[in-house]
């Protein structure tokens, strides 16, 4: 225990070594985080967190500098770094994208981005353990959370649904039997995903009883030759 204490003692002084050590552990915990929303095809995946984390790591490290190494100023080292958390929400803007009025995505890959720039400021300014525990505990609640959620999910009385239909005059017929059948909620006819001009959408939440599962629904559904294909909406 007292070699770990000296050895983080000596990582927390202001030289080299301990630099090339915080970024380098800037990249390898950017990397771990970046490696699970890469993995679902999120758009902002590896690189761009390694880069936020290493980014948010330097901005601390140069607040350092300027007091060792250039004015002495015995203030805040933090107040460089602290511009990061509000600056670093116009990437977290970019992920985030609205799916009709009902449904929006990329809000875990923008909380993880912030979260992986709090992992880079604690890294830049040494608090090695808390960025080793908030590494492991964002990649966990991004791996095991995310499978516990879609059970969650999938054993839930409601689910959102999009159907695609080839007739557009069926649409309101279409709309009045979700009603009836599956207590539908908040429809919305939306332009077709497959992009054929005379397509159309309709999203919906609906709600499904106890004997019933998701499949079961989504089978039923397209089963009906006014639909072409359904499948849970995201």
């Amino acid at each position: 225990m007292t070699f770990l204490q000296n050895a983080l003692d000596y990582l927390r002084d202001f030289n080299l070594v301990t630099i090339i050590v915080r970024l380098v552990m800037a990249v390898m915990f950017g990397g771990f985080i970046g490696l699970e929303r890469e993995r679902h095809g999120r758009a902002a995946g590896l690189r761009t967190h390694i880069l936020v984390c290493l980014g948010a790591a330097i901005t601390t490290l140069i607040g350092q500098y300027d007091m060792v190494y250039i004015t002495g100023y015995t203030g805040d080292p933090m107040r460089i770094g602290a511009q990061v958390i509000s600056g670093i929400g116009f990437l977290g803007v970019g992920t985030i994208l609205s799916k009709g009025r009902f449904q929006v995505t990329g809000l875990t890959t923008a909380a993880g981005l912030w979260t992986t720039a709090a992992i880079g400021l604690a890294l830049g300014i040494g608090f090695f353990e808390g960025a080793v525990i908030g590494t492991l505990l964002a990649v966990l609640t991004m791996t095991l959370l995310s499978k516990f959620d879609a059970h969650v999910i999938e054993r839930s009385k409601k689910f959102r649904v999009y159907i695609e239909v080839g007739d557009v005059t069926r649409i309101n017929a279409l709309i009045e039997e979700l009603e009836n059948e599956y207590n539908a909620k908040d429809l919305q006819v939306t332009v077709p995903r497959s992009g054929i001009a005379n397509n159309a959408g309709i999203e919906a939440t609906v709600k499904i009883n106890k004997s019933l599962s998701q499949e079961t629904v989504l089978k039923n559904l397209i089963e009906s030759d006014d639909i072409l294909f359904a499948l849970p909406s995201i």
